[in-house]
């Protein structure tokens, strides 16, 4: 594991377009498929923009849409993981590879993923449940469509890029989701998009010939027709899908972008770009609403008792945004559980901050608070994790988030319990200061609560 200190970055070119590619590997994760599948469907969505002539801002509005289609997605985590018993990051991929308007390859797919790892009366309830739940997918859509959207459009994207995510399910026969929109009433947009996720989740699964077949079995089903014919002539272009396996595709995808002046990021739209995946990280489960923005603005706090300069309280709190991005790859059957974690289900949650520090170093504008995010829950004696570093590689920022972070968790609710009376909270964060957290943070904690 290696590391550089967190420098200040002065004079900065960020294109919108690098902070969102690499960013959409979290989504990636949230949605349990393979990494890259975002820029992979934004490739796939984009040479077929370029056939159909789409002129530049629409090609452009389109290229957002396909990079953020899974900004919504961890808001419905939830409630998937609940009714089907089983990791959300396991039912999003095994229910994208079945055809929904098939009931019963939909039935077969649904019983053998349901509560998985329990009893067959257990799986059974779960199926039943299921199948009684009327609109149950209509609804479960409704959510990640329409917060993906409002997320575009906080952004500053325009309607037709939240149109693109907002629609990214209707299917050309009028079946899909959430509004039944048929045939040219879906935005060409969400077609195209539509059509380019499912060839890519085929793809990973089981080859270019077999997401071929896909897109010509539920061509005027699923897929507009037309989109389908330009997207089958590709079948043999071998060097095209083999430039999909490139380690480099993002670094390919910021080069597509269609516009001839790029957007590019001042400081208060990297601010914007945080909150924006704070709100993402937050919505994966209930008891984590408002958590990130929360612990930056103790984190802040904390800071400015101990007199931080701003541009320190600057990279703390997009720390703060950022630190459980992490989350995003880990199952909601875990963070919602209310008892005690078994020894595997601990591995998974105390990997979190691992996945913080791969998704953050990704995004150069962020580079210079990613190390101190992923130190969330390091211990100043080592015995924190996931990397056991002691006080000697923990500076005061990465003291700090620690702090505001374990606070934060404590007077909050919490599926195994209630939250804490924020003198209790602080009792505890004061015998944690005889070893394990930061006396001077601790003590700015206490004074910012006193004001």
């Amino acid at each position: 594991m290696t590391h550089s200190p967190s420098p200040l970055l002065v004079t900065r070119d960020i294109r919108l377009s690098e902070v969102l590619a690499a960013l959409s590997r979290a989504l990636d994760l949230t949605e349990g498929q393979a990494l890259g599948h975002s820029v992979r469907t934004c490739m796939i969505g984009m040479r077929l923009a370029d056939e159909v002539g789409l002129d530049e801002a629409t090609r452009t509005a389109l290229y957002y849409g396909l990079l953020l289609k899974d900004a919504g997605c961890s808001s419905n985590a939830a409630r998937m993981s609940a009714m089907f018993g089983t990791d959300d990051r396991v039912v999003k991929p095994a229910m994208k590879l079945v055809d929904w308007h098939d009931r019963v390859r939909l039935a077969v797919r649904t019983a053998f993923t349901v509560g998985q790892g329990q009893s067959i009366g257990k799986r059974l309830s779960y199926f039943l449940g299921i199948a009684r739940t009327p609109n149950m997918t209509r609804e479960i859509m409704q959510i990640r469509c329409d917060r993906g959207a409002e997320i575009a459009l906080g952004l500053g994207f325009p309607e037709a890029t939240a149109n693109t995510i907002r629609s990214l399910d209707e299917h050309w026969n009028g079946q899909g989701y959430p509004r039944g929109l048929r045939g040219d009433a879906i935005p060409l947009l969400a077609r195209i998009a539509n059509l380019a996720q499912v060839v890519d989740v085929h793809l990973r699964e089981h080859g270019v010939g077999a997401a071929m077949r896909v897109a010509r079995q539920r061509s005027g089903k699923w897929f507009d027709p037309a989109l389908v014919k330009r997207l089958v002539s590709w079948e043999r272009d071998a060097e095209w899908w083999r430039q999909l396996d490139d380690p480099d595709l993002a670094e390919r995808v910021i080069g597509i972008e269609p516009t001839l002046d790029p957007r590019r990021l001042g400081e208060d739209d990297l601010d914007t770009v945080a909150r924006s995946f704070a709100d993402i990280i937050d919505a994966k489960s209930p008891y984590t609403f408002r958590h990130s923005f929360n612990v930056a603005d103790f984190a802040v706090g904390i800071g400015e008792q101990l007199g931080f300069d701003s541009d320190t309280l600057r990279r703390l709190r997009r720390a703060g945004l950022l630190h459980d991005i992490g989350k995003l790859g880990v199952s909601n059957r875990i963070l919602d559980k209310p008892g005690k974690l078994t020894a595997e289900e601990r591995v998974a949650v105390e990997r979190h901050p691992v996945y913080t520090w791969e998704i953050l170093l990704r995004v150069p504008a962020f580079a210079d608070f990613a190390w101190t995010a992923a130190l969330h829950h390091e211990k100043l004696d080592g015995s924190g994790y996931p990397w056991k570093i002691d006080g000697r590689g923990l500076d005061m920022p990465a003291r700090v988030l620690a702090v505001a972070d374990m606070y934060e968790a404590l007077v909050a609710d919490r599926p195994y319990r209630a939250g804490m009376a924020p003198a209790d909270a602080l009792g505890i964060l004061r015998r944690e200061a005889e070893s394990k957290l930061c006396r001077d943070a601790v003590g700015g904690l206490e004074s910012l609560l006193l004001l």
